[in-house]
């Protein structure tokens, strides 16, 4: 029953936070930034303002594909953010922006987060194979396979908690630069910022929360077997 009520909660959260974003986007893509500016634009001017210039704002299909990768030291906005000259285009650009500027400072959370790539990648393709492999093949005991689908879920959740203070530091950057270089003014424009990364900020926390959720699902099973033997 405790199983249940944590999928199902984390479900509706991971629903809840989906729907937000979406709307917020919507609602606030339509309002346009008094500045002028497109995304890319704001992007550029903010990474200029903090002395970064070997980060390349780039457009890639896809509806909030937005991202920046720190490996290729490329700044990747959705066509809508990159050409859209939006409240909500702006946040997210800055947003991105953020993230090249906690590389450049060499941000430990982002540091952290980059360093267990690899391990967290890894991590997702063996809770997806394990269980179908482990019902045709049968050669792992159900404590063994218990205890390797915890491991994975486990660091695939310490993943996720790492990635909360990233995004929210990035958020908070992003609030702090539009308003200080003059990219959104106070009032509709600030609160249009705000609504659509707080919303933004929810689906990692559903993340986060779905991931201990099932690391709970195999690791408590896992502690009973244990109590079990010692008794």
């Amino acid at each position: 029953m405790t199983m249940w009520i944590l999928f199902i909660g984390t479900l509706l959260i991971s629903l809840f936070a989906a729907t937000r974003v979406k709307a917020n986007y919507h609602r606030y893509s339509r309002l346009p930034a008094r500045s002028g500016l497109s995304g890319a634009e704001a992007a550029q001017e903010i990474l200029h303002g903090a002395g970064i210039r070997d980060v390349e704002v780039v457009a890639q299909e896809g509806m909030l594909s937005d991202h920046y990768d720190p490996l290729h030291k490329r700044l990747v906005l959705s066509r809508d953010n990159y050409f859209g000259r939006s409240v909500a285009a702006l946040g997210i650009a800055a947003h991105e922006a953020g993230h090249a500027i906690q590389h450049a400072q060499g941000y430990l959370p982002l540091q952290l987060r980059m360093a267990s790539i690899g391990l967290t990648t890894f991590a997702s393709q063996l809770v997806m194979w394990l269980p179908i492999l482990g019902i045709f093949t049968g050669l792992l005991s159900t404590y063994t396979g218990l205890a390797v689908m915890a491991a994975g879920w486990g660091a695939i959740m310490a993943f996720n908690l790492i990635t909360l203070p990233v995004e929210f530091d990035a958020s908070r950057r992003a609030r702090q630069v539009l308003l200080g270089m003059g990219l959104v003014n106070r009032g509709a424009e600030a609160t249009g910022v705000d609504k659509v990364l707080n919303a933004a900020a929810w689906t990692y926390v559903a993340a986060f929360l779905t991931s201990l959720a099932y690391f709970l699902s195999y690791l408590l099973p896992l502690l009973n077997a244990d109590r079990r033997q010692e008794q």
